[in-house]
Order: structure tokens, then sequence, then C-alpha cells
């Protein structure tokens, strides 16, 4: 029996059997004997989600003995890896076969099955989330079947598998297209934030990967492109003093301070925030796709982030700043807004439409609920869709209006999953029982 207990310390499980099969084989026989004793069971990856969704009770799968690469095909960029690989692992395994995820979020701490399962994305106006680039994928249901997905088996699977929320069964391997490996142009500057607003439609088409951080209490925004270079233009990485500095005395150990500093004068925010808005200054690399990326983030925090129709994230950019400056909270993380294309996968925040993330955040000291409150009543007003990771109130009758493949979703798992082996408390909150 063990404590499990996620990254962000917001959920925890004790008591709970652990189990680490290593092979598909070995899931689906301890899946079906779980299942057979009516045991809830749930896989876990790195932890990294803020909700609910992998916290097991009974029985966890860990899913460390399925963590490599199997097959990768440099002709094709068909990848196949087992469902425990973390992202930085696998980062670093595609660049030894000169390949590369086409798109990443910012952080490489999660596993591959948990990203795609949570729906986890970049940004990029042309591009979607990470299961937007998994093109087969293998899952094992609660009778111990083991199913081979993809557009062109067991198609309906696929689609509601992709971003699942772990709650259809166990998946064990996972498909990817990469592309070529690539070289990024970072190009990162503050800029006033009423400029990046005005400028938003320009700024996410005219770039292959746009996103920006505002800092609440301040009128400034550091904007990061990120451009593939042209043919012939090698690495130019950051410096390794300049790279500490920024990325980790400024970004993590100067950063942690501050926020300690904020639980104890909440007052000082505004001012700390616009002396870290005024520190910012222009910098410009150039270096593998994955390491432009991701960033190292240590400084703990609780996080809710909405999905919302491109064409209305300004309009709640500036409804939520409308409401910090008049309710008198103390913010002092930034707010974070990324965009990404229309898909087609079931539960992906970006089903259907182009989408627009507004991320926000709160150090773990500081009480966030009447903050988190607020802007999910402003992303809700214009059909926001939360991050199935990051923390939300929603349940299951707000998702059926709000993902038009719901219903759809539900039956593939009242087929697979009849008796809810893969049950949690959240997944009875977001699906219903």
């Amino acid at each position: 029996m063990s404590t499990w207990r996620n990254w962000s310390g917001t959920e925890t499980a004790t008591g709970v059997e652990v189990l680490r099969p290593a092979s598909t084989d070995e899931v689906a026989a301890v899946v079906k004997a779980a299942a057979e004793q009516n045991k809830l069971l749930k896989a876990v990856g790195s932890g990294h989600s803020f909700t609910g969704c992998s916290v097991p009770e009974q029985v966890m799968i860990r899913l460390d003995g399925l963590a490599s690469i199997t097959t990768a095909d440099r002709a094709s960029g068909r990848v196949t890896l087992g469902a425990g690989t973390g992202l930085a692992k696998l980062n670093a395994g595609l660049a030894s076969f000169d390949l590369a995820m086409a798109n990443l979020g910012d952080i490489d701490k999660q596993t591959i099955s948990g990203a795609i399962s949570t729906g986890t994305h970049g940004t990029g106006a042309k591009l979607g989330g990470l299961a937007t680039q998994v093109v087969g994928l293998e899952l094992v249901t609660a009778d111990g079947s083991v199913l081979h997905c993809s557009a062109e088996e067991n198609p309906d699977v696929f689609a509601a598998a992709r971003v699942s929320v772990g709650a259809l069964g166990v998946i064990t391997s996972v498909t990817l297209q990469c592309v070529p490996a690539f070289l990024l142009r970072a190009q990162e500057m503050p800029l006033p934030l009423g400029e990046v607003l005005d400028g938003f439609n320009e700024l996410a088409d005219g770039n292959d990967h746009f996103e920006f951080y505002w800092f609440p209490h301040t009128d400034l925004a550091l904007t990061k492109r990120n451009n593939r270079v042209a043919a012939g233009v090698g690495p130019a990485p950051v410096g390794r003093l300049r790279g500490w500095i920024d990325d980790e005395l400024l970004s993590n150990r100067v950063f942690e301070l501050t926020n300690r500093l904020a639980v104890r004068r909440p007052a000082l925010v505004p001012r700390i925030n616009q002396l870290a808005s005024r520190a910012l200054s222009a910098r410009e690399y150039v270096d593998a796709s994955y390491k432009v990326f991701c960033s190292e983030r240590n400084v703990v925090f609780r996080e809710s982030e909405y999905a919302v129709p491109r064409e209305h994230v300004v309009e709640v950019v500036q409804q939520l700043r409308a409401w910090i400056d008049g309710s008198g909270e103390r913010i002092p993380f930034p707010i974070e807004v990324r965009v990404a294309a229309a898909d087609d996968i079931w539960l992906s925040t970006a089903y259907g439409r182009d989408t627009a993330y507004v991320a926000i955040h709160q150090y773990h000291r500081l009480a966030h609920d009447r903050y988190f409150d607020a802007f999910e009543q402003i992303a809700g007003a214009f059909g926001g869709r939360p991050h199935w990771g990051k923390l939300h109130t929603l349940g299951a009758d707000q998702f059926r209006e709000r993902y038009p493949r719901f219903d759809d979703f539900l039956a593939v798992r009242d087929r697979l999953d009849p008796r809810r082996t893969f049950s949690n408390p959240y997944t009875r909150q977001v699906f219903g029982p």
C-alpha cells in the first residue's frame, strides 16, 4: 500500500495498491483481475494535473515499465512508444533519430499518455494540441481486451480515447506522427498590453508559435514569437550565464522569493509586478525546437485554464483585467495566452473551433478560489471549456452543452467500461456516474 500525491499538492491518495506492469499483456492481466474483483483502477503518470483526474481510489497502475521508444521510422516520421514515456525523455530520443514533435507545451514533466489524455497543448494558430499528433494507440479496456485504435481501426474509440481523461481504459502505447527535427528562432520582448491586444490576430497569424504573458496590476506583457529558421541557419542558443540568470535565477529562485513576500505583504504585489515587468529584457536565440518550447518551472502554484473561441479572447482578457482591478485581489503570477487550430477530437478543448487559451495562476500559499471562480464565470459566458487537468468546477451537464460529441463519448465509455472500473471522483464529476 502507498500514498500518492500530485505535483502541486492539490490531490492525494492513501492506502492504494500500486502495480507496475512491464508489458501490455501484464497491464491487461492486472486490469482484468481488478475488474473481476470490482476494484477501481487508475493509471497514473507524472501527477502534473491539478485536478483529480488521475487520483486512484483502490488500485494505481504505474507505467514506468512502458517508458521507451519501441519503433522509429525516419522516412515516415512514425514513432511508437510506451505510454509511460516522459516528454523530456521522448524529446531527447526523437532528436537522436533527427525527428521532433511538431508542437509542444511549455513543460516536459508529463508522460505522453497523461499529456494527451488531458488535452495538453502548446501554441500555434495552424497547429493542434499534442493529441492531434497521435495517429494510433493501444488501449486496454476493463475486460482485459487490447484495442488497436486509429482513424482506420476502431475509429470511434480513437476519436474518444485521444483525450479521454483516463475514463476508457489504460493506454499502453502511442504512435505519433513526427516531423524532421527543426530549429526555432525565439524572440522575446515586453510590449504594452494594449498594443498586444490590438494586434493579437496579426501576432497569432504572423508567427508559427505566439504567446504572451501579462502581469496583473501592470500595463506590460511579455511576448514570445517562435518561428522556424531559414535553410542554412544554425543554432545560436542562449549563453549559459544568461540562460541561468533568466531561466533559473529570475524565473524560479527570485520568483519564489517574491511570491513568499506577496504572502506576507499582499499590498506590495502591484509594486512587485511593476518591477518584474520592467526588468524584462528582450532576447533572441536559435535552438532545437523542444529546447525552445519547454521551460523549467519549479515554483509551486495553482492553475486554471479555459479554451475560448479565438474571436473572443481579447474580450476575456479585458474583462478579467477589469475584474482584477476592481476586486482588491493581489495576483503575483502572470496570465498566459496561447492559440490553437480547430481539431476533430471529441473532448479536445479545440474541438470544432479555432481556439485561444487563457491560463491563470496563483501561488500555492495564497488563496485562489475567488479569483478562479470569477475567471470561470467570465470564460463560461463565451462557451469556455476548461483544461481537463487544471482547476475548474464544471460537471457533466455543462460539458454536454459545450462539447457537441459529449454524448458520443459517453456511449463509448458505456460500451468499454460499463461497470466503471476506471472511475474516480473526478470522472464522476465531469462524466456522471
